[in-house]
């Protein structure tokens, strides 16, 4: 292993300093690339079945409190390159936040684009859960996606080679999205304004600047997740140092104490509780990974 690149390889490294709701305990291996060429490298020359598991801005993510066994690779603040291909096609690689290509694509004036702006992840985070904000969804605009596998091997896929759902995405298994191609229509050009008032939606609507993930739960068919946890009487409802969000209901916050473990909980309670007060059983959005504290020990 190279000399730069070992310096961006840490061990027991604290997965609360690297998700948004600043919890989880310790990854094994932590490794954050300088390029997409050495993330390549490294994964070639990494030992054969050790578990992979990558992380953008961590959002939508909940690391437990026992840490992740394994290598964890983050994109964000690498795999950042982004250029206008022309006729609406757009390259993005996997770290580049959304509300980054949002704005991109305002300046490019392609669209529709602006729902990229209330998406609180990277590329490579929308891409591999579909996701979607106010209105639109990542897999409109799929053209053609670069992965690469646990060997370091990458491939060019068309969407066809994947099968698309709200908010899920199967494809080959083993393999990760490096970059992307999409497909944007400069006939429907994004505004900067477009951009800005999903900004400011998301302030007035959502708890912004408080540790969360995100949306924790799809919304069901025809309904939506945040009417029915409020409908629940979930708001304000705390477990330890984790709360239903007093200002959007599908939010769960870290009010400051809250470990993994009370996150989890209170998924769970409000899952339960929602069940049985309106029959619907809602299904996080959320990824789980890593052992809990007893667990690890």
């Amino acid at each position: 292993m190279a000399a730069p690149e070992k310096a961006r390889v840490r061990y027991g490294e604290p997965m609360s300093r690297h998700t948004s709701w600043r919890v989880g305990g310790p990854a094994d291996i932590y490794f954050k690339p300088r390029s997409r060429d050495e993330l390549v490298q490294f994964l070639q020359r990494r030992e054969p079945g050790t578990p992979v598991h990558w992380v953008g801005l961590g959002s939508n993510l909940l690391v437990r409190d026992g840490g992740v066994r394994g290598l964890v690779i983050a994109t964000a603040g690498c795999l950042e390159h982004l250029r206008d291909l022309g006729d609406g096609l757009v390259e993005s690689e996997a770290g580049v936040p959304c509300t980054v290509l949002a704005r991109h694509c305002a300046r490019w004036r392609v669209g529709p684009a602006e729902f990229f702006a209330g998406i609180p992840g990277t590329v490579g985070g929308a891409l591999a859960m579909n996701a979607g904000a106010f209105g639109g969804e990542t897999r409109q605009c799929g053209a053609e996606v670069e992965t690469v596998d646990g060997a370091g091997v990458v491939r060019r896929r068309p969407p066809g080679d994947f099968r698309v759902a709200s908010r899920e995405v199967q494809g080959p298994a083993g393999e990760w999205f490096l970059s992307a191609r999409l497909r944007f229509d400069p006939a429907r050009p994004t505004s900067m304004d477009a951009v800005r008032a999903v900004i400011q939606r998301r302030q007035e609507t959502q708890p912004i600047g408080k540790p969360s993930c995100g949306s924790v739960f799809r919304n069901p068919p025809g309904d939506f997740a945040g009417r029915l946890i409020e409908a629940a009487g979930l708001k304000g409802h705390r477990i330890g140092g984790a709360q239903v969000s007093e200002k959007h209901a599908n939010f769960i916050i870290n009010t400051g104490r809250a470990t993994a473990a009370d996150i989890e909980a209170l998924i769970g309670h409000v899952q339960a509780a929602v069940e049985a007060v309106h029959g619907v059983r809602l299904q996080p959005e959320v990824h789980v990974i890593g052992e809990t504290a007893g667990e690890a020990s």
